[in-house]
C-alpha cells in the first residue's frame, strides 16, 4: 500500500485509472489530508481539506464546523491529547475563523493541512511544547519548517493564546533565470492552452494565481490592455500594455467560461510538467526543468531592470508594497550581466523643438554644457 507524499499516511483509497501517454497509472487518495496522488508521480495535485462536520463545503471543501466544540483552556501544557473526533473539529473551526477573516483559500488550505499534518505525526495541537517538540522531529526544510510556525502562531491566535515559537530563519534563495529562448522554445513546445498562459506570464510577471483569475472583460483587444483588478499577496492593481502575439493567441482560446482559463489551475500545472519535461529530453537541455510558472515572473522582472535601471518602475510593474523585495532583480541583473558593456545612444539638442523630439522617443536628459543639452538612451 503506498504512503500519501503530502502526511505519509497509508489509509489511502484507490480513485481511478488515470490514462497516460505511456501507461495506465493508479489514482490514490488520502483518508486522511484529502490529497489525490498517482503512485508513479512525485508531485500530487491537492483536493483540499474535505473534512465535513454537520455543514454544507464552502471553499474548496472548508465547512463551518455547526457542533459545539470545547475551547482551548489556560495552560495548554497540562491539557489532555484530544481525539480524532474533536482535532477535526478544531481544523473546521480554524479554516472558518480565516475565511471570515479575509484569508486566501490558499492560506487556508495550506494552514489547515499543516495543523493536521502534525497532528497525525504526534503532536498535541491543544499543547504547544507538544507541537514544538513535533516540528523538532521532522527532516523539514526551514521554509516548511517555518509555514508550521506561522500555522500554529495563527491558531493560537484565533484562541487568543500566544507561544514561544521556536527559531527559524529562512534563507531567501536566489531564483533561476533561464535565457530567453529557453523560455520561447518551452512555450512552442506547449499545448495552445499552457503556452498562452505561459507567455502571458513572461509578458506581464503576473504570479500564476493571478493569471488563474483573469477574466474576459479583463482583456482590452482593441487597447492591447490586460488588466489585473485581483492581485494576490496584497499587491497593488496593475495593467499592461500586451503584444499582438499574446492577443492572438488568447483569441484562439474558447470562451466557455467566464474565466480565461477556467475554474481548474491543478490541469494546467499538469501539462505544464508533462510538456516541459518531453522538451527537455527532446532539446537535450536539463535547464528546461528548472523552470517553473514563477520562474517567469523572475525572469521579466531582471529583463526589466536591465533595460531601465529604474528599480521603482520595477517595483510597480510586480506590484510589490516593499521595494527590499525589488532589490533582489539589482543583484541579479548585475550578476547576469556582468560582462555585457551597456551601449547608449548619445544625442545633442538646442531647441525646444529637438528636446521633445529626443524625450519622444525615449531619451534621458544627462547635463548641460555650453548651451547644449546631452541625452541618451539604450541600445
Amino acid at each position: 500500500m503506498p504512503k500519501c507524499p503530502e502526511c505519509t499516511s497509508q489509509r489511502v483509497w484507490k480513485d481511478g485509472i488515470r490514462k497516460t501517454n505511456y501507461d495506465d497509472v493508479q489514482r490514490w487518495l488520502c483518508r486522511d489530508c484529502g490529497v489525490r496522488f498517482s503512485k508513479n508521480k512525485n508531485r500530487p495535485s491537492s483536493i483540499g481539506f474535505t473534512c465535513q462536520i454537520g455543514a454544507k463545503p464552502k471553499a474548496h471543501g472548508l465547512v463551518r464546523n455547526l457542533t459545539k466544540v470545547e475551547p482551548l483552556r489556560e495552560g495548554l501544557a497540562g491539557a489532555t491529547k484530544p481525539t480524532e473526533a474533536n482535532v477535526k473539529g478544531k481544523l473546521v473551526e480554524f479554516a472558518w475563523w480565516m475565511k471570515k477573516n479575509g484569508y486566501a483559500d490558499t492560506t487556508i488550505r495550506v494552514n489547515t493541512t499543516v495543523l493536521k499534518v502534525l497532528w497525525q505525526r504526534g503532536a498535541d495541537v491543544l499543547n504547544p511544547e507538544s507541537v514544538k517538540e513535533t516540528i523538532a522531529e521532522q527532516e523539514w526544510s526551514n521554509a516548511r519548517r517555518h509555514n508550521a510556525i506561522a500555522a500554529y502562531t495563527l491558531f493560537l491566535k484565533m484562541h487568543d493564546q500566544t507561544w514561544k515559537p521556536p527559531i527559524c530563519k529562512v534563507t531567501r534563495k536566489l531564483p533561476f533565470i533561464p535565457k530567453g529562448e529557453e523560455i520561447d522554445a518551452l512555450i512552442a513546445g506547449c499545448g495552445k492552452k499552457t503556452a498562452t498562459f505561459l507567455q502571458i506570464l513572461k509578458e506581464t510577471a503576473m504570479r500564476k494565481g493571478e493569471a488563474n483569475r483573469l477574466e474576459w472583460s479583463d482583456i482590452d483587444f482593441e487597447r492591447q490592455t490586460i488588466t489585473l483588478n485581483k492581485p494576490e499577496k496584497g499587491g497593488n492593481p496593475r495593467i499592461f500594455k500586451v503584444s499582438s502575439k499574446l492577443l492572438g493567441m488568447l483569441n484562439t482560446l474558447q470562451r466557455k467560461d467566464q474565466k480565461v482559463f477556467g475554474p481548474s489551475a491543478a490541469n494546467k500545472r499538469s501539462s505544464f510538467y508533462l510538456a516541459r519535461k518531453r522538451l527537455a529530453k527532446k532539446l537535450q537541455n536539463p535547464r528546461l526543468l528548472k523552470i517553473s510558472f514563477h520562474t517567469l515572473r523572475h525572469w521579466k522582472a531582471t529583463m526589466l531592470y536591465h533595460d531601465t535601471k529604474d528599480i521603482l518602475y520595477v517595483k510597480e510593474f510586480l506590484g510589490h508594497r516593499n521595494i527590499e523585495t525589488t532589490l533582489l532583480y539589482v543583484q541579479l541583473t548585475e550578476a547576469i550581466f556582468k560582462e555585457t558593456r551597456d551601449a547608449f545612444t548619445v544625442k545633442v539638442a538646442k531647441t525646444s523643438k529637438e528636446i521633445q523630439e529626443l524625450l519622444e522617443v525615449g531619451f534621458e536628459y544627462i547635463c548641460e554644457k555650453e548651451d547644449l543639452l546631452y541625452f541618451k538612451k539604450r541600445k
